[in-house]
């Protein structure tokens, strides 16, 4: 069976253990260490679901948690699941899984009617819509539910087991990343008990998304980001202080330093012919100090059409061809208000892939990425943005124009790029939401427009690009910084490690521009801003 988009070789998946699955009842294929996003892409599968109220097509847009259009129902009878992330889903032999949130299919899906009432359905119209007569409320509710719902909550009593385990430990280190091997390792060296938790199936973050051998790619040490990676998981193996928690996402931070995770266990184990085995398991852990290496997520753009398949992050897009060997679109565009992207932009055109341009809304663009992608023909369109997408099931092609000074008005001419992916960068935003959790006070840095942690109620320590330190030199400095600081202030000593050479792109500051401005009046775009739950820009002017 043919995967269209699979590349021949690369990725970190195993190639030598293929994996049959289902997505709406059709016959796909995939490989060990695929996620269920990355298989149906590789397959071409770029219609996954449909909006929440508008039923507008939807495909995936991320390649993490942060995925909001890509919820699947997973598995039959007793054992479904509702809105799963296919981001999140570990490929096994046999999974099923289907979209949701369609009738009759997702295809064909009846209540897309919706969008073209758009204009008359604004952001909890429903709330004063249907108020009389009251005692109407639960005859409305239910056909209000069956519009606008998402997954089906399984009707039988659930056959699976589930354990608990309470755990204790010196430091807790929160995300595998290059921020929190560096905290795990110091800790560690210092002697204090570590446990590592982290969601993904593998520890490493976002560096396991990174090319290993382009003159851009980066490097740690002389060697590259996977090398580093596998270094540096050899010695957390090898002491006995230490507890790796993969697939395990910590998602309470309570008082005391109490924290809760729920670690997916290898879904053989919850076969129905392998009994007494939990699919689940919920640690209770107890620590003296936490470190908080969560990350960040990228944000995207917000113009008129960007929800459309084939319109995805710059950062998942290049994760889905360096991590599981699956180019994202043969023709594509990126759009950008930083450097990252121009990575994206090399690293598709390296595999095959046809850049048409990169969009870029910075009126002045410098530095050696864009300077390699000149090198390679790729256009570069400074001052430029993306004002409209066409295509209904998947992406056909983009309108750009040229910004003006104000940047809140384009240009009258446009120009209409043919391509099949739209890949968009508009900066990042700290993942403090365990931080926001345990009472963390956030202060907003204007520059950057982001809110980064400030002062702390309970003894932890935040790192990496959860501090809002996005560079590779400085997630590892701070990661490192951060757990010996936890271990010293858990009773053990220890001594800074000498930081190591890393090699990375120069970056400019990213522009931020929160709207991109629109050749049409505000009311009648489309620019969505929430994504899972269809809240566009005219909604949030109809809130203020």
């Amino acid at each position: 069976m043919t995967q269209l988009n699979r590349l021949d070789q690369g990725g970190r998946i195993d190639r030598s253990r293929p994996l049959s699955f289902h997505f709406d009842g059709k016959p796909l294929m995939g490989f060990h260490g695929d996620t269920l996003a990355s298989a149906l892409l590789a397959n071409d599968v770029r219609l996954i679901g449909r909006s929440f109220k508008y039923h507008r097509p939807r495909g995936l847009l991320s390649a993490g948690a942060e995925e909001p259009n890509g919820l699947v129902q997973l598995g039959t009878g007793a054992r479904t699941t509702p809105n799963a992330r296919a981001t999140q889903i570990s490929l096994i032999n046999g999974l099923e899984a289907s979209s949701q949130n369609a009738w009759p299919s997702v295809a064909f899906d009846f209540s897309a009617i919706n969008n073209l009432f758009s204009p008359l359905l604004p952001a909890g119209f429903y709330y004063k819509t249907f108020m009389w007569p009251a005692g109407f409320w639960e005859r409305y509710e239910y056909f209000i539910r069956r519009a606008a719902g998402l997954g089906r909550a399984p009707s039988e009593p659930d056959p699976d087991r589930y354990e608990h385990r309470f755990a204790h430990c010196d430091v807790l280190v929160v995300g595998a990343g290059p921020a929190g091997l560096s905290a795990a390792t110091a800790a560690a060296r210092a002697g204090a008990r570590v446990i590592l938790a982290d969601e993904q199936q593998e520890h490493g973050g976002w560096l396991l998304g990174e090319c290993s051998d382009a003159g851009w790619a980066p490097l740690i040490s002389g060697a590259a980001g996977s090398d580093w990676i596998s270094k540096a998981m050899d010695e957390l193996r090898s002491l006995d202080n230490v507890r790796l928690l993969s697939k395990t996402t910590v998602f309470g931070y309570y008082d005391h330093n109490f924290t809760t995770a729920v670690e997916e266990l290898d879904q053989s184990d919850a076969d129905p012919t392998r009994i007494g085995k939990p699919s689940q398991r919920v640690w209770k852990i107890r620590a003296q100090r936490v470190v908080l290496a969560t990350g960040a997520i990228e944000r995207p753009l917000v113009f008129h059409n960007n929800d459309r398949p084939g319109i995805m992050l710059a950062g998942a897009a290049r994760t889905y061809l360096n991590r599981y060997g699956v180019r994202a679109g043969k023709s594509a565009i990126l759009f950008t208000n930083n450097d990252n992207a121009y990575t994206t932009a090399l690293d598709l055109a390296r595999a095959g892939t046809s850049v048409e341009a990169i969009v870029d809304v910075r009126d002045r663009v410098d530095g050696p990425l864009c300077a390699e992608a000149r090198a390679q023909g790729i256009e570069v369109l400074e001052g430029y943005a993306v004002i409209d997408t066409a295509g209904w099931k998947r992406l056909r092609s983009v309108t750009v124009a040229k910004m003006r000074e104000d940047r809140q008005r384009v240009e009258s001419t446009s120009r209409t790029i043919a391509c099949d992916l739209l890949a968009m960068s508009g900066g990042w935003n700290p993942a403090v939401h365990l931080f926001s959790q345990a009472r963390g006070r956030l202060q907003f840095d204007p520059e950057r427009g982001i809110f980064i942690p400030g002062e702390a109620p309970q003894p932890l320590h935040t790192c990496g690009a959860c501090a809002g330190e996005f560079t590779l030199l400085e997630s590892i400095k701070s990661g490192a910084k951060a757990g010996l600081a936890a271990a010293r202030e858990a009773g053990f000593s220890g001594r800074a490690a000498r930081a190591p050479a890393v090699r990375e792109p120069v970056e400019r500051p990213w522009e931020n521009l929160w709207v991109v401005p629109s050749d049409r009046h505000s009311d009648r775009t489309k620019a969505f801003v929430d994504f899972q739950n269809d809240v566009k820009v005219s909604d949030l002017r109809l809130a203020v």
